[in-house]
């Protein structure tokens, strides 16, 4: 769990600053660069259940999901849209079935078998893998950003689990239940969303 003290500090500056959290106008307008609502309105359209069962459909769906993301770097945009370009159906079958487990089935063996087949191109980036997951159930799942999840362990100094640039199910889970427990801790209005929650906390400890 994260250093309450330290949380709580964290949540008052930032209130101070922005009173009503995320409904200030300020955070409203960033918000606007991230266009959050509709981004999980199209990942609960494309990545639902019965959506996933059309493998090139979904793939293509998932290219343009990290191409639109704000949150997701210029350089793994287009590097991510070549790599799904160049699989050929049954590799394509893999990695959707791989997705399709981390929202709806076994999620270790689904963030394993997508870590595995991006990995074949250097492409397995925690942005990549955590990034539909985060819009599909955003107030459950989380978007790891390196810089910003590097900065939270050091800032309340969490020993476990231990960042690692090669994503991982140990690494998720603990840092999932880590920003899923601590949300609880602050306001409402600082956790609309886990990648909502996780820019507080960039923002008020300035990583």
């Amino acid at each position: 769990m994260l250093d309450i003290n330290k949380l709580h500090q964290a949540e008052a500056d930032f209130l101070t600053q922005y009173p009503g959290g995320f409904s200030h106008p300020a955070m409203i307008e960033i918000g606007k660069k991230h266009r959050m609502d509709k981004m999980a309105s199209m990942a609960k359209e494309c990545f639902s259940k019965t959506a996933c069962s059309n493998v090139l459909t979904t793939a293509e769906n998932m290219v343009k999901a990290v191409s639109r993301s704000s949150m997701v770097s210029m350089f793994e945009k287009p590097k991510f849209k070549g790599f799904v370009q160049r699989l050929n159906n049954d590799e394509k079958a893999f990695l959707v079935h791989a997705l399709c487990e981390m929202l709806h089935g076994k999620q270790q063996a689904g963030l394993e078998a997508m870590v595995s087949i991006l990995a074949t191109e250097k492409l397995a980036k925690w942005s990549i893998v955590s990034i539909i997951p985060a819009y599909y159930a955003p107030a459950k799942e989380v978007f790891v950003k390196p810089t910003t999840a590097k900065g939270i362990l050091n800032h309340f100094n969490i020993d476990d689990p231990v960042y690692k640039p090669l994503p991982s199910w140990d690494f998720y889970k603990k840092y999932r239940k880590l920003i899923n427990d601590a949300k609880k801790e602050v306001d409402p209005s600082l956790s609309p969303s886990n990648a909502a929650f996780s820019g507080f906390l960039m923002m008020a400890l300035k990583f």
